[in-house]
């Protein structure tokens, strides 16, 4: 099939270039165009390269291409703006870069009403419309360069291909595979864990990386940002594998462990798991091994647009011997940056490296300094803050404590992580972005996903003023359940830092549950506040009255609103039925969870974890009706965690 003109009933649309993602980007117009407009029939016609007929089409192409002047001037390859001016079924749909052209895309769709509320067919709602009666104007440039979800907790390759589709369609511009393989993130899913009621299948490194193949088309057909890797380059190296935290035993060899870090007197494997063991950084031998590594990754995966660059992931296990211990690690880090640049450079290599400001890497370099920042991004990670309080920007920042080596101690509230980001402003002027865990851990400590969207889109927000350029998400690929409010509020205010949550929260609610939406928007909202994420995230004490009222009050809440999803789950829309359809289960999730919490905050642990084994009980038996939307392995290993219900 040639790509040119295709005649849509009285609507044409023109692709400007037979680019694979402007290709990509006409043919989503055209298939959901046909949805809204069941009459439509379509026919292709000539080619339209270089010049785009002006009577009943819609022209898709570069603003460079189409003599459209760009808003900035000093954009990069991860910068997007979009120009749209349709009406009357004709008009243009562009961007700075193909990728910027299906965000145009789906921003025509979204103004003419259509909304994924969920990844996957049953979160698609797109109303009846003629299009030639959808009329759109905006020329926008993104709020933030860096609007990402990276890879965490359990999947199966349906998963990841459904986010990475519905991701572009919100705004998100990327996407993050954590390590070489993501081989942990596939085999949670495929071994079952956390569910002894499904069978264990077989996964291996070679279905992970036929998986990474696979889902690397998907991303490349988008044209979004492909970050990589992180965390491995302080094993994989060195012969030491680093596909999990999972503790096992491992053969290091002695001219091997000779570059582990020495803690406390010895050279191993920290808590025995290769991912969490520091190394022996002063060692130029090792600052070599891992960044001729890294050079030759780049060589071997041209593909990777943003490469990242992280120590270990265990916390006060640096090295202590005597050459190590006459700088902080992060000084380390920045030999290692800059050695890496320099054989990049004399390789050819233009790729981008993302280097984390995380755990013992908080602590700003006292001597070091970045010497070519244009090849660098930072990313800021505190991933030891509450959730309770959003970034803040008003007040001052408190003085960061000293470093002392394996004896640090970690900030958990938002000023204190903002006092080490701004303590490495002297180390490093450049771009950088927030990798943060909303949808890690701490959505499962708010049943309603009301409270914790509103603080993260405060967050989003403020990242400008704390000179971020942006947000990577490290989280469940599944955090869309009961609802995906926070993550279209993720998606839409990184775009658009102006939007208002109100009204943001009002759309998503209107276009997932439809004539009841208000009722559904106001019982999430109560159900956030009937659980008190604070009290849930440790900040209040556990064996309170108070709470236990609260808690006991939530079944009657809920059995109150049974009647508001009863008489919805039967919706014409297959969306919104869906939506209210998942509301069920949910509703029953939550009441034997407020059981075991009330149990709880009463002082009978024991109850409290007798019911808590039905709430496992009740998310596993359910997880195939569920399995898109809720990650029942990581809401189970959250849950019994964090709430000390084991």
């Amino acid at each position: 099939m040639k790509w040119g003109i295709i005649l849509l009933n009285e609507l044409k649309i023109c692709c400007m270039s037979n680019e694979e993602t402007l290709k990509f980007a006409a043919d989503e117009l055209r298939r959901y165009s046909t949805i809204m407009q069941k009459n439509l029939s379509v026919s292709h016609l000539s080619d339209c390269q270089g010049s785009c007929p002006k009577d009943n089409t819609i022209c898709l192409g570069l603003m460079k291409d189409m003599g459209i002047s760009t808003k900035n001037v000093d954009y990069t390859e991860f910068d997007d703006e979009i120009y749209i001016d349709v009406s009357d079924g004709k008009g243009v749909i562009s961007g700075i870069n193909p990728r910027s052209v299906l965000l145009g895309v789906y921003r025509f769709l979204t103004e003419a009403g259509c909304m994924w509320v969920r990844p996957g067919k049953d979160g698609e709602y797109i109303p009846s419309k003629d299009i030639s009666k959808v009329k759109v104007k905006v020329h926008e440039i993104a709020s933030y360069r860096h609007r990402g979800i990276c890879i965490e907790g359990s999947n199966s390759y349906e998963n990841i291909e459904n986010i990475i589709d519905w991701a572009p369609k919100v705004g998100f511009n990327a996407y993050f595979f954590q390590f070489r393989e993501a081989f942990t993130f596939f085999e949670r899913w495929y071994s079952h864990r956390n569910n002894p009621l499904k069978k264990p299948e077989i996964f291996t490194v070679e279905m992970a990386k036929d998986f990474l193949k696979r889902a690397e088309k998907e991303i490349q057909k988008r044209g979004l940002i492909h970050h990589a890797v992180g965390h491995g380059w302080t094993c994989e190296p060195f012969g030491i594998p680093g596909l999990s935290w999972d503790k096992s035993e491992y053969e290091v060899k002695p001219e091997v462990a000779k570059y582990l870090a020495e803690v406390n007197g010895k050279r191993e494997l920290w808590g025995g798991i290769p991912l969490n063991t520091n190394l022996c950084y002063s060692n130029t031998e090792v600052r070599s091994i891992i960044t001729d590594a890294m050079v030759d990754y780049l060589q071997e995966n041209p593909g990777v647009d943003i490469l990242h660059f992280w120590l270990a992931d265990g916390s006060n296990n640096q090295c202590e011997c005597e050459n190590c211990r006459k700088s902080i690690p992060s000084d380390y880090y920045i030999m290692m940056l800059n050695e890496l640049d320099k054989k990049l450079t004399a390789k050819g290599i233009n790729t981008k490296i993302v280097f984390l400001i995380y755990v013992d890497l908080l602590w700003a370099p006292e001597k070091e300094i970045v010497e070519n920042p244009d090849r660098f991004i930072l990313m800021f990670a505190p991933i030891t803050r509450s959730y309770s309080a959003a970034f803040e920007t008003e007040e001052e920042l408190p003085q960061t404590l000293p470093y002392s080596r394996n004896k640090l101690k970690f900030p958990s509230n938002v000023k204190e992580n903002l006092a080490f980001l701004k303590a490495w402003e002297k180390a490093f002027k450049g771009d950088s972005f927030d990798f943060d865990y909303h949808f890690m851990w701490d959505h499962y400590l708010d049943p309603g996903y009301y409270k914790m969207a509103e603080i993260l889109s405060k967050d989003i927000k403020n990242l400008k003023e704390i000179n971020l350029n942006g947000y990577v998400s490290c989280q469940t690929q599944r955090a869309f359940f009961p609802t995906g409010l926070g993550m279209y509020i993720m998606g839409r205010t990184l775009w658009n830092r102006e939007l208002s949550f109100n009204e943001l929260a009002d759309h998503y609610f209107a276009g997932s549950f439809g004539d009841d939406w208000e009722k559904c928007k106001t019982y999430m909202s109560k159900l956030s506040e009937l659980f008190d994420p604070p009290y849930m995230r440790k900040e209040k004490e556990i064996v309170n009255n108070d709470a236990a009222q609260r808690f006991s009050s939530i079944c009657a809440y809920i059995d109150d609103f049974r009647k508001v999803i009863d008489l919805n789950v039967s919706n014409e829309n297959f969306c919104r039925a869906s939506s209210w359809n998942y509301l069920k289960y949910h509703a029953d999730l939550c009441s034997l969870l407020a059981l075991a919490l009330e149990a709880r905050a009463l002082g009978n642990k024991e109850k409290a974890i007798s019911i808590w084994k039905l709430t496992e009980k009740y998310a596993q038996e359910h997880e195939d009706v569920l399995q898109s939307i809720l990650d029942v392995y990581l809401y189970i290993l959250t849950l019994t965690g964090r709430l000390g219900l084991r």
